[in-house]
């Protein structure tokens, strides 16, 4: 497995220069955003595709600093109510797998969309609950009319372009746990993977673990983000996790996002790298940051570092030590004095 980075963090940063720090700290791969939620910044669609000189100019720049692309992310809702919103998703993502084709880039992450509650719906509706019964009978409408169709007709177009799916299971769409994920792939193909993600599994109660067996049965883990989840325990007591709090308020939260390592400890994340490696694991580890708590460039230091030493299976006695000894300081690695916060 590889270490690399989602550079949307630093969507302002030149990515020739961006390259170049993240070489140094020894990431060996990015993820790049082409449109909906993650934006576009670093692999603009407008830009790239169709064009050969600037896909053969992007390649360059990567190769020369020995990294790859690990998956282009276009994260969006092509089930949307509103058909305007649907198909703006749509179209990226139809784009996206254009480019994935053309860049040779093997894996396009999404997630799996959130249908309303009819034809006539105007905001996306997540069912969570089996009781009163009519929440059941949407979920099944949802999954019958919306869900599977699209995606048994979107996997199969990735499959002939040479490009796989992979989703990200994300509370507040239709895929958002194992069980719910091992649904789409059934209904649509093998083609279907899961983007795994540990930090909306966390917050749920699930072990990412034990999520890992239960995909592994089916060889269906295409790519891996690297995002830890800290919750608040008091908090949880009271209210539980289902916490309708803004995320940048992480005072009054239940769970928050945090760096890897700082939501659960070392050896947590060393049995998830071990669970993925016994998996037959062997991509890339993309890390994500979305700490509120914690500066872009100190957060990404951290987990760099701690997820190389994890990959390469060296030892340590705590996160704490892992985390701020394997974190250069900003007089040594520049990059990263710009980033955002």
């Amino acid at each position: 497995m590889r270490v690399g980075l989602l550079t949307v963090p630093y969507r302002n940063r030149p990515l020739r220069e961006l390259l170049a720090e993240l070489a140094k700290l020894g990431v060996e791969a990015v993820e790049l955003g082409t449109g909906n939620y993650p934006g576009d910044d670093h692999a603009s669609l407008d830009d790239l595709l169709d064009n050969p000189s600037a896909q053969d100019t992007l390649l360059a720049l990567l190769e020369e600093h020995g990294m790859i692309i690990s998956a282009l992310s276009q994260h969006g809702n092509p089930l949307h109510p509103q058909r305007q919103i649907a198909d703006a998703a749509h179209t990226t993502w139809r784009r996206t797998i254009a480019l994935a084709e053309q860049l040779g880039v093997p894996i396009v992450n999404a997630f799996s969309g959130s249908p309303g509650d009819s034809d006539a719906g105007r905001v996306p509706n997540w069912v969570t609950c089996a009781w009163p019964p009519e929440f059941l009978e949407l979920l099944e409408w949802q999954w019958r009319e919306k869900v599977i169709p699209y995606w048994r007709a979107e996997a199969p177009f990735a499959a002939k372009h040479g490009v796989r799916v992979a989703i990200e299971m994300h509370p507040g769409f239709v895929v958002y746990n194992p069980g719910s994920f091992l649904r789409l792939r059934a209904a649509a193909g093998d083609n279907l993977g899961a983007n795994f993600d540990p930090s909306h599994l966390f917050w749920q109660g699930i072990d990412p673990v034990d999520a890992i067996a239960a995909l592994a049965e089916h060889e269906a883990i295409f790519h891996v983000h690297a995002k830890d989840t800290e919750l608040r325990q008091a908090a949880v007591r009271r209210n539980g996790v289902l916490d309708l709090e803004p995320l940048e308020n992480v005072e009054k939260r239940a769970w928050s996002f945090r760096t890897v390592g700082l939501g659960h400890d070392r050896s947590t994340w060393a049995g998830i790298v071990a669970a993925l490696q016994s998996a037959g694991y062997d991509h890339v580890v993309s890390v994500e940051h979305e700490d509120e708590r914690l500066d872009t460039d100190m957060a990404i230091r951290r987990s760099i570092g701690l997820l190389t030493e994890l990959l390469h299976d060296r030892s340590s006695t705590s996160v704490t030590t892992a985390a701020d000894s394997l974190a250069p300081s900003a007089a040594d690695h520049p990059l990263l004095e710009g980033g955002t916060s």
